[in-house]
């Protein structure tokens, strides 16, 4: 139970800072709770359905051929886990009325990739133990995290625009890259040093992250 606890923690605490960032106009809290769901459910089926499929048309055998880890960094695992949660922020929560403010976009897709980043970090963490629990709190979650602001980002200015299908997927677009990015330098491990990439992408994914949150701050339609 308490390794339970310690695998779901840090995505509560990021839940936490992103609904105190939501200043002038909160949520519904059974809508977040949903999307939540939605994502630890429904999105890792999706992935899981994907993921066979993946395996099945395009195997990628070579764990030490850089070309074929940065197919799976980007064209599998980032493409398939990123759409995965794109689809239930396009059909699900950007729809909803609820959906009033570009903020909003960076709520629900954070929602959606928490829900997600839970499912997963129970799974590692039941196998992999507190050390992993550790370095999956700083490291996974946070980097899901980033991915679902970027993401969030687009699609809430998405939601009132005209351009609305290019923004919304310009923030599949980034979600991806930075996924990739993050995921690639972790598989070619066998490369001395090469993790250090992973930092560094996850570092200025943060710091974009940071001014789209502020950015949305500043252009709320419920700022006073």
């Amino acid at each position: 139970m308490n390794l339970l606890l310690v695998a779901v923690a840090p995505v509560f605490i990021i839940i936490l800072y992103i609904y105190l960032k939501d200043k002038y106009e909160k949520e519904p809290k059974r809508l977040l709770f949903y999307n939540f769901l939605l994502g630890a459910i429904v999105s890792i089926i999706i992935t899981s359905i994907l993921y066979y499929a993946f395996d099945i048309v395009l195997p990628l055998p070579n764990e030490t051929s850089i070309l074929q880890q940065f197919i799976k960094a980007f064209f599998v695992v980032g493409l398939v886990e990123e759409f995965s949660k794109y689809i239930i922020v396009r059909y699900f929560a950007q729809p909803n009325k609820a959906f009033n403010e570009p903020f909003d976009g960076i709520v629900y897709a954070v929602m959606v990739s928490m829900g997600f980043a839970a499912t997963e970090n129970i799974f590692y963490v039941l196998e992999g133990g507190y050390t992993t629990a550790l370095a999956r709190a700083f490291t996974a979650v946070p980097a899901h995290a980033t991915f679902g602001i970027l993401m969030g980002y687009f699609m809430g200015k998405a939601k009132f625009s005209s351009n609305r299908i290019v923004l919304n997927l310009s923030g599949l677009f980034l979600a991806i890259l930075f996924h990739g990015s993050y995921d690639f330098f972790l598989f070619i491990d066998f490369v001395p040093g090469i993790w250090i990439g992973a930092i560094i992408s996850l570092f200025i994914g943060i710091v974009l992250s940071r001014k789209a949150i502020k950015r949305h701050q500043q252009d709320s339609n419920f700022k006073i």
